[in-house]
C-alpha cells in the first residue's frame, strides 16, 4: 500500500532540501537518488554482499603452503 504526505522543501545556497518524515525512514544512511522524468526516486543502497566485496579485492600472486606436509596420511592416525 503507497502512502504519501506533504512535505516542504528549503534551500541551503544552490542546494534544495527536504526533511523525510518518520513514516519514510529508510533503513540506510546512504541512498540512490535519480530522476525519472518529473519524480524524484530514493532508494536505499543496501550493505554489499561478502561476494561483492571480495569481488572488489586485488588478485593474490602468491603460492599458498601445502599445510599438510609432514603429517602422516589419514589411515595412519589412531584415535
Amino acid at each position: 500500500m503507497e502512502s504519501q504526505d506533504k512535505v516542504h522543501l528549503w534551500r541551503d545556497g544552490d542546494q534544495q532540501m527536504l526533511r523525510i518524515p518518520s513514516e519514510f525512514q529508510l533503513p540506510s544512511n546512504e541512498v540512490i537518488l535519480r530522476k525519472e522524468n518529473h519524480c524524484l526516486i530514493i532508494e536505499p543502497v543496501g550493505k554489499p554482499s561478502l561476494l561483492a566485496v571480495l569481488a572488489t579485492l586485488p588478485q593474490l600472486d602468491e603460492d599458498f603452503p601445502d599445510v599438510d606436509e609432514g603429517l602422516p596420511p589419514l589411515e595412519e592416525i589412531e584415535l
